[in-house]
Order: C-alpha cells, then structure tokens, then sequence
C-alpha cells in the first residue's frame, strides 16, 4: 500500500496537537489550506495540519473519469451502493498517517481528524473505528458510510470522543437529509454530536469555519 503524499503546515515549532483534514471528491489537499489559515488556534499553541491527497481512480458515477477520490461513486445515493473495498482501503491510508503522527510525538488524544464530502465519510469511517482516542472527529457536508457496521466494528476508545457535524440546508450533492441521519444515527449510538446547519449549498462558509475553530479549542484545549 502506497503512502499518501500530503502537504504539511506547522503553526510553529514543536508542535503539541495535529489536525488531519481530508478533501472532498475530485479536490486535492490544497483545497483546505486556506481554510486553515483562516481558523485562529493559537490558544493552542503550535498545532501541525497535515492535508493528504486522495488517490487517483476511475470513478463510476463520472463515466469512469479519473480523478482524487477516496473510494469510488458507484450510483446515485438513492441505490444505495457503496464501495466497500475502497472505503477500507483509504481507511487504512488514514490510519497509517495517524500512525505516523504518534510517531512524531503526537499523541491520538491529541489529534483531530477532519474532513468535507467523501473526506468527511473518511473521517468517521476511520474515527470511529481507531483503537485509541482521538481529540475530536469533524465532519463537514457529508454522511457516515457503511452505517450498519458502524456499531459493530466501532472502537470503545473513541465512545467519548467530540464530533462536529455541519452541512448545507441547500446542499445538492450530499443532501441535508443525509447529514441529519448521519447526525441521528451517531446519536442513537450514544455518541456527543454538535450539529450546525447554515443556509448554504456544498460547500464552507466563515460562519462554519467560526464554529468549527470555537470546537477545536475546545476539544484540543481540554488536554
């Protein structure tokens, strides 16, 4: 299994926490770097923010177009098939960088994993199901993928952890009906989910970049 290439942004010097956000279908890591400059973590102290990109593959549902993404479309969401193996495949990437973090001194504890679209899907399919706990899962504009094997397969770890879920109520590509039962399924699982909802289509307002920077200190401040 190939490594992800990422790009890599440190806020200083030694830095205490890390923040792994995953891009959206056919986007890459830079889609998120300003984003990152614009949130205000320095209550925090250094943080490190690590922006991977998705592999390249064939993706179904854009008559096999290649493009990054982290599993491929296979229909529309109303058949509902998904695409398993390249769920678990991209699963292991991200664990492998979340290795790679504690290895570079960072522990879970201090690691938020993050992510819009099918990155969001990534965040909790891998967060979910990480053996040890992280500092928060966030998830923008997207939905939880293989939902009913979440319960079973899920961590004890991470039982605990802080999730933020935000999306669209004008979203057209993932449906806000898809994020509020990604938020109920979460919550029926007993998990802590803040939901925000803003009058947007699929994609990121400051409003939600506000809101989502109010979480993080939070979660990462609570060390």
């Amino acid at each position: 299994m190939a490594a992800l290439e990422t790009i890599e942004a440190e806020s200083g010097p030694h830095p205490q926490a890390s923040i792994l956000i995953l891009h959206g279908l056919g986007a890459d890591g830079n889609d998120f770097v300003p984003v990152a400059q614009e949130l205000d973590l320095d209550a925090l102290g250094p943080v490190r923010f690590i922006f991977p990109h998705a592999p390249v593959m064939p993706v179904t549902i854009n008559g096999g177009y290649r493009m990054r993404a982290w599993y491929d479309i296979l229909g529309t969401e109303m058949q509902g098939v998904q695409d398993e193996a390249g769920l678990r495949r991209s699963r292991d990437m991200v664990e492998a960088l979340l290795a790679r973090e504690e290895e570079r001194g960072i522990p879970a504890n201090r690691i938020v994993l993050a992510g819009f679209s099918q990155g969001c899907a990534m965040s909790l399919l891998t967060g979910l199901r990480h053996a040890e706990r992280l500092a928060g899962i966030a998830g923008l504009s997207g939905y939880l993928p293989l939902a009913e094997t979440t319960e079973r397969e899920r961590s004890a770890a991470n039982l605990q952890t802080p999730i933020f879920l935000a999306h669209g109520s004008f979203d057209d590509v993932v449906i806000p009906e898809r994020g509020t039962a990604t938020r109920n399924a979460l919550q029926a699982l007993g998990y802590e989910v803040e939901w925000h909802e803003y009058p947007m289509g699929h994609s990121v307002s400051m409003e939600e970049i506000r809101d989502l920077n109010t979480w993080l200190v939070k979660v990462l401040g609570a060390h």
